[in-house]
């Protein structure tokens, strides 16, 4: 498929320092009242229960009621930040950890090398290019000046097989509905018009004649935030028409699709279409374009499995499966009977989960061992070539190239390595530092194990757990555990910056892969979903109890975060062990499991959560553990601070607000609960530096407030 040039921000981190200026967390914080929230009568029934939803008038997100509730909760939620002493000394030593240039790896587009830089605070970045190795640098897109606040960033970015135009995604506030801008690269001149109202979308060129895209129709009535979208379509839009003139090619309502994905072969003979209507398998169908009469073959024609095509040769199609291999395999194909009954294997499942691509005329296969990366170079007939020798143990990425291409780029990374990105020699093997990160921080000071725990059920967990050497485990060591669990997504090692300011304070950072996620492959996922999702819980809770059973820390000292699925599982287990943690940060989180499905694209979750309305048995299911439905009245429940964001229009922030209203309709105890609502931000990607650093600060007080540690100011 054709590469794409993807904004990797690199993080960093400063060390050479001292410590200095202890400053106490306050004895009592005076909390203002929490905004009287209105209860109004509202009740569902299902399969013969009712069930009461008092705060259902909070899902309207154009009212002016809902609004005014935002604005109340945030002057409550900053006004106890605010009293929190050390809160400026952490959001100033974040601004100096992120002070830094950050680069991108570069890639090749007609004539140009493009890459990615961020001199430090810039809110976005910019993108610039040369003409060849030894070409003056440039700027080609200033994304810092889309927007004066740093609140629109680039969401997607595609050049022709040429070079000569470029196609780019803008979303504004943290949508996840773009625009579509396109340039002439010679000039910069805006080529047409801007395209409006696109969704969940890549960007296929076809020649230089147009691209294909997918969206949705927009919603006609209330919000278009929260409103459901259900059919997807796929266009091709030609260059200097009218969008309202663009081609529908595949989907809408005589093929109801709700998720649809395009992409062409790197020769441009193929256009492959993948369509699916949950987030996990999908079917897979191909038109050969050289031929102006060809029709679309279906390959695949049902959406058990997940499949894609990773190159051709011709008419020969190399394709990753998970047809008979819930781990993965690589299977080739011709396009003249390109149906699974054709398959042949070409690189067989193995023990570990794999993720191809293709480069320079090779197949490398990027493999999971215990979530974490192992790659091989194949040749096209699937002969092994070598294991790609990578600087340690963690997550290397980016082995994918063009054809023609000779070298590659790739990033390293673990918890505590700065990412660095290394050029990749496809004939020799040969590696070579290509920009060695900047980073102030010395990984010789900071240790990262991988154990392995038992869940409940006496499954095996692994857990990555870092620290400062030397920490010694007495109980007492504030102690913030993640986790996700869901989606078939592996949390692999990565090196954070906002984490630097746990592990300079002789805090731990425990990353737990839980089941449901992807590190062990189809089996691993399938294990944490619909009636089975209380294992995620289960293994969340039980790496908690492991972190406290070997004086990691103690439930005093130990916070809880995750976001989106990760803020269910934060909402699940606050709610079934409250007891056992000092802090919960539920970001972003499904919190609402009856509902979900109603909003969005949510409905194509229910591969992973099921739904409500689909049998008792299910209800019954989701009710107990639907973290807005199991809060219960006169619990002392932990220090919690939700988060969201007003332009969340992937899990609407109707979940956090209808929570976060119970939640402290609920509560008793001393504990704060608090909600801290974003504006001008969605669920996450392309939030600005200016609002990572402040909620990130506001994360760190508030967790160090609630835990009384305290802050030692870090002086460079």
């Amino acid at each position: 498929m054709k590469t794409k040039l993807i904004f990797v921000m690199l993080s960093i981190a400063i060390v050479s320092c001292q410590s200095q200026n202890k400053i106490e967390a306050v004895k009592d914080i005076t909390l203002k009242p929490y905004p009287q929230t209105e209860k109004i009568e509202h009740k569902d029934t299902y399969f013969g229960v009712e069930v009461e939803d008092p705060y259902r008038w909070l899902e309207d997100d154009l009212s002016d009621k809902t609004k005014a509730w935002v604005t109340a909760q945030n002057e409550v939620t900053q006004d106890y930040l605010g009293q929190i002493p050390f809160r400026d000394a952490i959001k100033s030593r974040l601004e100096t950890i992120w002070n830094y240039e950050k680069y991108s790896a570069p890639t090749t587009e007609g004539e140009y090398i493009y890459w990615y830089k961020n001199d430090g605070l810039q809110n976005q970045g910019v993108l610039y290019r040369k003409k060849g190795e030894n070409g003056k640098e440039e700027v080609f897109l200033d994304l810092d000046k889309l927007s004066e606040d740093g609140t629109t960033s680039v969401g997607g970015i595609s050049f022709s097989k040429d070079g000569s135009l470029v196609a780019y995604q803008l979303s504004e506030g943290g949508s996840d509905w773009r625009k579509v801008v396109v340039l002439n690269t010679e000039d910069k001149a805006v080529v047409g018009d801007t395209l409006i109202d696109v969704k969940f979308s890549g960007l296929a060129w076809r020649g230089n004649e147009g691209f294909y895209y997918s969206s949705y129709d927009k919603p006609k009535a209330g919000s278009a935030l929260s409103a459901m979208t259900d059919v997807h379509k796929l266009y091709f839009h030609k260059l200097n028409t009218p969008q309202a003139s663009d081609e529908l090619v595949f989907g809408g309502e005589n093929l109801k699709r709700r998720y649809i994905g395009a992409g062409l072969t790197e020769d441009e003979r193929f256009l492959i279409v993948n369509a699916a209507n949950t987030t996990s398998g999908n079917e897979m169908w191909i038109k050969d374009l050289s031929n102006p009469e060809s029709n679309f073959v279906s390959m695949v024609n049902n959406m058990d499995k997940n499949h894609y095509i990773i190159d051709n040769d011709g008419s020969k199609l190399f394709i990753y499966t998970e047809l008979n291999a819930p781990n993965g395999r690589i299977v080739t194909a011709d396009f003249a009977n390109p149906t699974p009954e054709n398959w042949k294997d070409l690189i067989p499942e193995t023990e570990n989960v794999l993720s191809p691509s293709s480069g320079g005329g090779k197949i490398f296969a990027s493999y999971l061992k215990d979530a974490t990366s192992l790659v091989k170079q194949f040749d096209r007939k699937g002969k092994l070539e070598r294991e790609i020798e990578l600087p340690g143990v963690g997550t290397a990425s980016g082995f994918g190239a063009k054809l023609g291409d000779k070298e590659l780029y790739y990033s390293f990374t673990s918890y505590i390595h700065p990412s660095t990105i290394y050029k990749y020699d496809i004939a020799t093997g040969k590696s070579e530092v290509y920009k060695a990160s900047g980073a102030k921080f010395d990984p010789s000071q900071y240790e990262s194990k991988q154990i392995f725990y038992t869940s409940k059920d006496g499954t095996k967990i692994p857990m990555i757990i870092t620290h400062k050497k030397g920490v010694k485990l007495d109980g007492t060591n504030p102690t913030l555990l993640y986790g996700y669990g869901g989606f078939n997504i592996s949390l692999t090692p990565s090196f954070s910056l906002a984490h630097v300011i746990l592990l300079e304070q002789g805090g731990v950072y425990a990353v737990a892969n839980l089941r449901g996620g992807g590190e062990y492959g189809e089996n691993w996922h399938l294990a944490g979903t619909k009636l089975k999702k209380q294992n995620v819980f289960d293994d969340f809770i039980a790496a908690a109890e492991y972190l406290i059973k070997e004086n990691y820390t103690s439930s005093e000292k130990l916070a809880i975060a995750g976001g989106s699925n990760g803020g269910l599982l934060v909402g699940a287990c606050m709610t079934q062990r409250p007891e056992l943690f000092k802090v919960a940060f539920p970001a972003v989180g499904v919190l609402d499991m009856l509902r979900y499905h109603k909003f969005t694209a949510g409905a194509g979750w229910a591969f992973d959560f099921g739904t409500a309305d689909e049998s008792k048995e299910m209800f019954d299911y989701l009710y107990k553990y639907s973290p807005y439905h199991a809060l219960k009245p006169k619990t002392n429940y932990p220090a919690t601070m939700v988060t969201t964001a007003d332009h969340d229009d992937r899990v609407v922030p109707a979940h956090s607000f209808k929570f976060a209203a119970r939640l402290q309709e609920y509560h008793t105890g001393s504990n704060p609960v608090l909600i801290r609502i974003d504006t001008k931000a969605g669920h996450g990607a392309g939030k600005s530096t200016a609002m990572q650093i402040e909620e990130n600060a506001d994360r760190w007080a508030f967790m160090f407030q609630n835990m009384g540690i305290g802050y030692t100011e870090i002086k460079y």
